[in-house]
């Protein structure tokens, strides 16, 4: 449970403080709340980390939204470069020179990188946020109240906006078997409202009212520093993707909360870096998935992840080949979702084959 500090107002300050609330208008009243609960935040220290690999105008954007709208927020910002090559530590250097800078010498990967920010981090609160976020209000202060009035619940994420305008996806449920499946084959798309066919992406969670849920996803998650004391750092094996599940896995599993909060909202570009190398980080995120099925469910979980998997890409190749033929204007975008599936599919067999070789 967070502590009150002792206020450092003065009597008078305080008496013309109450004075003007009791006196005051509705709008004049709420200008002061939200004056008040800056300051309860500043108590609080809070550290956003922002993990940035090669996306320089997105990781622009991201920090400069975030000083324009947290600054009375947060205590400290790090960034944590992945080895850039396009001239974002540098770009940082320059324009961000009151944030702490971290250059690994080499890409370890989302997960290893937020852990490095975290430890050299000094938060109570520990804000982890994807370097293509933009924000257009001071989104984290309502968290940061919803927290302090609910000691149970050790991690926080926002409602996310695609630059389009519509809702994006920020919970999931742990993958099953089931929900795999219904997955791969689309039952989850042919009945969106159904919890039952919903999917390990819930497609059928409508993001409007602030509920508990199995899992954040990773783009933006507010979290206690205690917590993450009891449960662990982001485990680094998972290179990128998948280290959101694992951890809220874990969270669960020490008996923390974790809650989806509706009345905070930031822009989410999504795939800023993994833009870059689709096919790469597409079969980088299976890899992680078969990882996450190997971790908590052992070799034949994994085993049967590697058959829905192999039947989900299979439909989809199948799908999109007939899109090929039927939307030509589309067929730049189409070829490359078929040659992913193909390159996983590639991948599948040569991870089989090289496991059964291996127990062979």
């Amino acid at each position: 449970m967070l502590i009150p500090q002792k206020s450092h107002m003065t009597p008078t300050k305080s008496y013309e403080l109450n004075r003007v609330v009791e006196a005051g208008t509705d709008a004049q009243s709420s200008a002061i709340a939200a004056s008040l609960s800056k300051l309860q935040n500043r108590r609080t220290r809070v550290s956003v980390i922002v993990v940035v690999w090669n996306a320089r105008k997105y990781v622009l954007e991201c920090l400069e939204s975030l000083r324009e709208h947290c600054q009375d927020v947060y205590a400290e910002v790090i960034v944590v470069d992945n080895c850039s090559t396009d001239g974002t530590p540098e770009m940082v250097e320059d324009f961000f020179p009151e944030f702490k800078l971290i250059r690994n010498s080499e890409n370890y990967g989302f997960a290893k990188a937020n852990n490095i920010g975290i430890v050299a981090s000094s938060g109570d609160i520990i804000c982890l946020v994807n370097s293509d976020v933009e924000f257009v209000d001071d989104c984290i202060s309502p968290m940061l109240d919803y927290l302090s009035t609910n000691p149970s619940v050790a991690m926080v994420g926002p409602k996310m906006i695609l630059p389009t305008g519509i809702i994006g996806r920020s919970t999931m449920r742990f993958p099953t078997i089931w929900n795999s499946l219904c997955r791969a084959v689309g039952l989850d798309i042919l009945f969106r409202k159904s919890r039952f066919f919903g999917g390990f992406l819930m497609s059928d969670f409508d993001h409007g009212t602030t509920s508990s849920v199995e899992v954040l996803v990773g783009w933006f998650v507010v979290v206690r520093r205690a917590a993450i004391e009891r449960v662990g750092l982001l485990d680094p094996q998972f290179f990128m993707y998948g280290e959101d599940v694992d951890w809220c896995y874990r969270f669960h599993q020490a008996g923390e909360h974790l809650v989806f909060f509706s009345d905070a909202a930031a822009i989410h570009c999504c795939g800023a870096s993994s833009s870059n190398a689709p096919v790469r980080f597409y079969l980088e995120m299976y890899r992680a998935n078969l990882r996450l099925w190997r971790k908590h469910r052992g070799w034949l979980g994994a085993a049967v992840f590697g058959v829905i998997l192999a039947i989900h890409q299979s439909i989809r190749i199948f799908g999109w080949a007939v899109a090929y033929v039927f939307r030509p204007s589309q067929r730049s975008s189409i070829s490359m979702k078929v040659k992913r599936s193909v390159a996983i599919l590639r991948w599948l067999v040569t991870y089989v084959t090289g496991t059964c070789g291996g127990i062979l």
